[in-house]
Formats: C-alpha cells, sequence, structure tokens
C-alpha cells in the first residue's frame, strides 16, 4: 500500500493492524459550531406560538454542544415566568390499547373547542443514532397538521432517565409557546409509567375490553398510578363488552389506594374510532382539574415533582463530574477488579475513592 492509499485509509476511518487485521473503524468526534441565535427573536417566537420557534428552542435544549445547551437554559430561564399554565397528562396503555389513535381523536377534539395542544412521546431513541424510532408524526398524521397542535417525540438518548431533563424542559417551552394542555405519551414499558407519572398532573391509563384476563398480566402498582381508566376500542360488537369491562374495573378500584388524594379514579369506555366517549373523557379531565386545585393536590404534587426533579438532576450532575476525570475512571476500574477478586471489601473501596 503505497502513501497515498494508507492517507485515503485513514481518511476513510478504517484501521489496520500490524498483523494485517482490520480493526473497528475510529470515528473522530469533533464539537460542532455553535449556532448563532438572538436571544429575543427566539424568545418572542416562542412565546408568539410559532411552531419553528419552538422546535428550534427544544432542538437546543436538546443538545449535547456546550454553548447550545447554555443558550438554551438562558432561553428557559427568560421564558419560566410564562410557564404553569396548562393541564399536564400523561397517556399510558398495554400493547394495541391504541394510544396513539386516542390521543390524535382526543388532540382533534380538544382543538376544535379552542385549545392548543402539545403532544410529547417518551422516545426509546436509537442507541447507534441517539434519534429518534417512534415517528410520531406519522402515526398521528391528521394532528400534525392542525395548527393548534404540536407534536414532538422526546428521546431518552438510550436511557429513560434522560426523560426528566428533556421532557420536563420540553414541556415549560411548550406552556411558553402557549399550548394549555399538554398530553405525555408513554412507551408502556415498566419504569416509563413511574417516571412520567412524576411530571404530570394526572395520568390516563388505556386497556382494552376483557378485564379478566388483562388484570392477570397487569402490574397492581400501574393500576395505582393511574386516575382514570380508559377501556378503548369500545365500538361494534366490543360495545357491551366494554361496559362489562368498567363495571369490573370500577369494583376492582375499590381494593386499590387511590392515585391522587381527594380523587376516586375513574372508569369509562371510549372509541377513537367512533369517537365516542371521548368528550366525557375530557369532562372528567376538567372536573379532576376543578377537585384537585381546589383541595390544593394540584399545586403541592408540582412542587414536590419540582423538587424531586431538582434531586434527580443533581444526582446525575454528581455522577458526570465524578467521571469526568480520567484518572478517577481508571482508579474506578482497578477497585472494581480487587473488590470482585475479593482482594478488598466493597465499604473499603468506596472509602478510598473519596479519600
Amino acid at each position: 500500500m503505497d502513501r497515498e492509499q494508507g492517507s485515503r485509509r485513514v481518511m476513510e476511518g478504517v484501521n489496520e493492524s500490524h498483523d494485517g487485521m482490520k480493526s473497528a473503524p475510529r470515528k473522530k468526534f469533533k464539537k460542532p459550531p455553535a449556532r448563532n441565535f438572538d436571544l429575543e427573536e427566539l424568545a418572542n417566537g416562542v412565546q408568539s406560538g410559532s411552531r419553528l420557534h419552538l422546535g428550534k428552542a427544544i432542538t437546543l435544549l436538546e443538545s449535547a454542544n456546550p454553548d447550545d445547551k447554555k443558550f438554551g437554559q438562558e432561553l428557559l430561564n427568560r421564558l419560566l415566568p410564562e410557564t404553569g399554565n396548562s393541564i399536564r397528562i400523561g397517556i399510558t396503555g398495554v400493547p394495541g390499547a391504541g394510544k396513539s389513535t386516542f390521543i390524535e381523536t382526543f388532540g382533534e377534539l380538544l382543538t376544535s373547542l379552542g385549545h392548543r395542544v402539545a403532544v410529547l412521546a417518551i422516545d426509546p431513541s436509537s442507541s447507534v443514532t441517539g434519534g429518534s424510532i417512534l415517528g410520531d408524526k406519522t402515526r398521528m398524521e391528521s394532528l400534525a397538521k392542525n395548527p393548534k397542535a404540536f407534536i414532538r417525540p422526546s428521546p431518552t438518548a438510550g436511557t429513560l432517565g434522560g426523560v426528566h431533563k428533556k421532557t420536563r424542559e420540553t414541556m415549560l417551552l411548550c406552556e411558553a409557546a402557549g399550548y394549555n394542555i399538554i398530553l405525555v405519551e408513554t412507551v408502556g414499558v415498566g419504569q416509563s409509567e413511574t417516571l412520567v407519572r412524576g411530571m404530570v398532573d394526572m395520568f390516563l391509563l388505556l386497556v382494552l375490553t376483557g378485564a379478566g384476563d388483562e388484570l392477570q398480566g397487569m402490574k397492581k402498582g400501574i393500576l395505582e398510578l393511574a386516575d382514570a381508566i380508559i377501556v378503548h376500542k369500545a365500538d361494534g360488537p366490543n360495545a357491551e363488552l366494554a361496559k362489562k369491562t368498567v363495571r369490573e374495573y370500577k369494583s376492582i378500584l375499590h381494593f386499590l389506594q387511590q392515585a391522587t388524594e381527594g380523587w376516586k379514579t375513574q372508569a369509562l369506555p371510549a372509541s377513537s374510532f367512533e369517537e365516542s366517549g371521548i368528550r366525557e373523557v375530557w369532562d372528567m379531565v376538567q372536573e379532576f382539574e376543578t377537585a384537585a386545585k381546589a383541595n390544593g393536590i394540584f399545586k403541592s404534587r408540582r412542587q414536590k415533582q419540582t423538587k424531586d426533579w431538582f434531586r434527580s438532576m443533581l444526582t446525575d450532575e454528581l455522577l458526570s463530574r465524578f467521571f469526568d476525570d480520567r484518572n478517577r475512571r481508571e482508579q474506578v476500574k482497578e477497585l472494581e477488579q480487587k473488590v470482585m477478586e475479593e482482594q478488598v471489601t466493597v465499604t473499603r473501596a468506596i472509602e478510598t475513592l473519596f479519600e
């Protein structure tokens, strides 16, 4: 291989070891250049309800670029007084329950009543690219075209812990943009429900008809997170069965701890296909909001959620800074090996790290 060929191979990111075997391509990641933004212009654009400016603002907050992140936080702090004026609703459901169809139908109803709706979907990001993989705008095509709606996947970057920061800050930006109803859809897999419950005012659980069989595989804990259970796809031959399922859930709910103090968890049927029961769901949400604000639960829940968010972010930052030091990372590896080989106790290893 001549020098020119060798240079070309290196430029393509292909490395060859001394014995001629190809190793994995090396990628050189460069810090992307900071984008030039006008803080005043972007803030005004968000407040005016521009979806374009809102999208740019969210991208700033999600960026890994330090300059972008700093600018994004400046923007968020500037807009903070305009946040909080919404009802935040979490929506989860068993596989096949039709969450996206329900959200689209529900969102269309809300916008027809004059509301502005933001839909944030907790998206299990691609572990390779870090990008969103659910494709929410293709699943909610009609709502995505609605000028009073805004749909945004909230990528977790491969870890559900990312929900805390990205989704919460995106909610604040949406509120600053005038969206008074925030719908947060979960992927419906275990931990995500608990995380979303901790950032919304009300939590809806979508289920299918036939509660008897379904409850066998449903965790009691998920039922206790819900402020309302929506028996979805209650249409056609399923209509009568849905009513029976609602009665079964109502009888079960008497034995479970309520998700919100002062509110009895509701169960009701709905069909996105026939658009039946959807208005009743909205009426129930309004009843919940009125009751929660009257007894102080609405405010106290949000305050607790903000406190928990602060603590979570603090823990994340401490861990990040702790492992930023290369020598510290090497020390952790060495101590891990010693612990596994029983050369030192776990407690002593931890003490050594902090000496």
